[in-house]
């Protein structure tokens, strides 16, 4: 993967090595993260929500808000913090010029790197649950030791699959910007029932991935990222966190109305559509059964 020519982001918060305090007032105490991780892979719950909910249990009833975390810049020579800065340039270059296409402006997140615990304005973030965006502070959150579990536990290696993971929830941004994340969650919250909320997440998640593709597409088109391989590498990655594989992984079985993110095969046709078109109007989930 190619970055030399794409300018490094200014919007990382370094918040690797500082512990998560106590649970108080806003915040989650270490039971409930791990409640709200079981409720997310046993029970088909997204992990947003699942935080949510497990947040409103800790004597408030509402979500927890972020608090206040110290943060720095990564140093200089942190190469793979330079890796993942100069990924999330490329593509507030490429969310800039889509939204400029369309006579608005687009309002880049910023990007958390932490380690074990973090406090969120979605409840305390774990780094068991894998890279995340929360809509409550528009931030993303990624532990790195993330990318090594990519590489050993999942069979995906190399710059390209992690660069389709933190578009992935770059695209998670974009939807909230455009309101479509507010539209999902209101229709969820409707629906009759959990199997039914289910396929909304799933359909989310679906054109999350097909963001990514688009963001791919335009970043290879006008810098040339791209490099041998580096497409299979996400193709790789998008098949290796599809449902059924992780649901075979853990339990030798498939549950398709317990999925959250989509089937490997999903994942890869909707990433593979955004790739190819660059194009956002391809990206319809919700109307294209696919």
């Amino acid at each position: 993967m190619r970055l030399d020519r794409e300018e490094t982001s200014h919007n990382i918060e370094d918040r690797r090595g500082m512990r998560l305090s106590g649970a108080g007032k806003g915040g989650m105490g270490l039971g409930a993260v791990v409640l709200a991780l079981v409720a997310s892979y046993f029970f088909g719950i997204d992990t947003q929500t699942a935080l949510n909910i497990a947040s409103g249990l800790q004597g408030g009833g509402a979500p927890a808000q972020a608090v206040d975390v110290p943060s720095q810049r990564p140093d200089a020579s942190d190469e793979m913090a330079t890796f993942v800065a100069k990924v999330l340039g490329s593509t507030e270059r490429v969310w800039s010029e889509v939204f400029t296409e369309s006579g608005s402006r687009y309002a880049p997140p910023k990007l958390v790197l932490f380690s074990d615990q973090t406090p969120t304005a979605c409840g305390a973030g774990d780094a068991a649950m894998g890279p995340f965006y929360c809509p409550g502070d528009q931030k993303v959150y990624i532990d790195l030791e993330f990318f090594r579990e990519l590489h050993n536990r999942f069979h995906a290696p190399g710059d390209f699959a992690q660069a389709y993971v933190i578009a992935h929830e770059i695209g998670h941004h974009v939807q909230n910007l455009l309101g479509i994340s507010t539209e999902v969650q209101r229709a969820r919250q409707n629906a009759r029932n959990q199997a039914q909320s289910n396929l909304l997440s799933v359909r989310l998640e679906l054109q999350a991935d097909c963001f990514a593709g688009v963001w791919a597409h335009r970043a290879d088109e006008s810098r040339n990222i791209l490099e041998e391989g580096d497409l299979e590498e996400a193709i790789a990655a998008a098949a290796a966190v599809g449902d059924d594989t992780l649901q075979k992984q853990a339990t030798g079985r498939v549950v398709p109305d317990a999925f959250t993110h989509g089937s490997a095969q999903q994942r890869v046709y909707w990433f593979k559509q955004g790739m190819k078109t660059g194009d956002l109007n391809q990206c319809n989930t919700f109307e294209v059964r696919k």
